[in-house]
């Protein structure tokens, strides 16, 4: 009698090695969208980051055959490619849903309520932070900062601005996308898919119709600073100057 293998059957946690490849046709394709994104470039490593984008609207997120797909297109190592992919966060790990939900948690959107959205929300899609709702059309995550402080507590749905939310609205909006019901961001081009948000990330033009007209900058809350400094808005101080405090009732 001879005895077994001691490991037989046991997974030792490590990943098969090499990752496998992306079919033929699909590689070919993406060969293709590799050389006009590279070639904007003067070093074809600088391509990285919308490559890795460009992995992500093939698949939803950036697998192992992505980052092998990167790493032979441009010459470099997975590991070298891996460790970019794992620096940003905008470069998911596993697979995720049509709509990405980001919850500002943040010190301002916080305290304006942040928090709160962010506990209803995943008590009302019964899931966590970064995980999926069974039908593969949501994810729910909170993030650091949305960059949109005065418009706080800021959600972003695949990085589309939804301003000044409460919990009632969020719930509202992430049943709408539940449902396959149009939303609409208060700033910005209409939504589209995660993956096809990550196909414009790696640069290739959005050419649904009115899309870029639509696209919105910064809204007047953003602009009213700059506005007040080129003379443009009247404004009353809010602090007085140092030296004029007044008492209560103005005296």
């Amino acid at each position: 009698m001879t005895a077994s293998p001691s490991n037989q059957g046991v997974s030792l946690g490590m990943p098969q090695l090499p990752a496998p490849d992306f079919p033929a046709e699909v590689r070919e394709r993406l060969e293709a969208d590799a050389r006009e994104v590279i070639a904007r470039y003067p070093d074809s490593r600088s391509a990285l980051l919308p490559l890795l984008h460009l992995t992500q609207s093939e698949e939803g997120h950036v697998s192992r055959t992505g980052i092998r797909f990167c790493a032979e297109v441009l010459g470099l190592t997975t590991a070298e490619v891996t460790a970019v992919a794992t620096f940003y966060t905008m470069y998911r790990r596993k697979p995720s849903g049509d709509y990405q939900v980001g919850v500002c948690t943040n010190t301002l959107c916080a305290v304006m309520g942040g928090d709160a959205i962010f506990e209803e929300l995943k008590e009302h899609l019964g899931v966590g932070n970064n995980e999926t709702t069974p039908d593969g059309k949501v994810t729910l995550e909170h993030i650091e900062c949305n960059a949109a402080c005065d418009y706080a507590p800021v959600v972003m749905v695949n990085w589309e601005f939804f301003d000044n939310q409460t919990p009632q609205s969020a719930k509202a909006m992430v049943d709408d996308l539940l449902a396959g019901r149009e939303v609409s961001p208060t700033r910005g081009a209409p939504l589209c898919t995660y993956k096809e948000t990550a196909r414009i990330l790696a640069g290739f033009p959005d050419e649904r119709e009115g899309a870029v007209e639509a696209t919105g900058g910064a809204g007047p809350a953003s602009l009213i600073g700059l506005r007040i400094a080129r003379g443009e808005s009247a404004h009353t101080p809010i602090v007085h100057p140092r030296g004029e405090a007044t008492t209560e009732g103005g005296e």
